[in-house]
């Protein structure tokens, strides 16, 4: 998804200076237990379903709306799992645009099972089982949030 017309209003102002941003994760889990990830395009990391808090947007509105844009389904949202920021939160982007992220973390679950997913920004998604999860290449930011939504062993 391109940026939205807030960021591309500061970044008019900034150029590629490093902004901090409010964002939302989801850790989306199934019914058997298994985690939702997705590969976004450009990384070969396994990350979590998230975006930016849009201005006046209230962060659970905002994880079910990125849920909606990226995979085209509903979703529930439930408990906060954490707050997270620091240097596994830091993007540089191909274009040279810097982000700081501070993200908010929540439980969610899909309200159905056919995704539809948002082609300009991930090129796949996968379920896996928890004790799959160590194994995997993820995001920096991603073992510590599935270690506390104890959805990694």
């Amino acid at each position: 998804m391109p940026a939205s017309p807030y960021i591309r209003s500061l970044r008019e102002r900034i150029g590629h200076d490093l902004l901090l941003l409010p964002a939302v994760t989801a850790v989306i889990v199934d019914e058997q237990g298994r985690v939702l990830l997705a590969r976004p395009h450009g990384d070969d990391r396994w990350a979590l379903v998230g975006g930016g808090v849009e201005p006046g947007e209230e962060p659970a509105a905002a994880v079910a709306r990125e849920i909606r844009e990226e995979l085209g389904v509903e979703a529930s949202i439930g408990r906060i799992i954490g707050v997270y920021g620091g240097e596994g939160l830091v993007i540089t982007y191909p274009n040279g645009d810097r982000c700081a992220y501070v993200t908010t973390a929540y439980e969610c679950r899909l309200l159905a099972r056919e995704m539809s997913l948002e082609e300009d920004e991930l090129r796949d998604v996968a379920w896996f089982a928890p004790a799959d999860l160590a194994a995997l290449d993820m995001q920096p930011a991603v073992r510590r949030i599935l270690l506390d939504a104890g959805a990694m062993r």
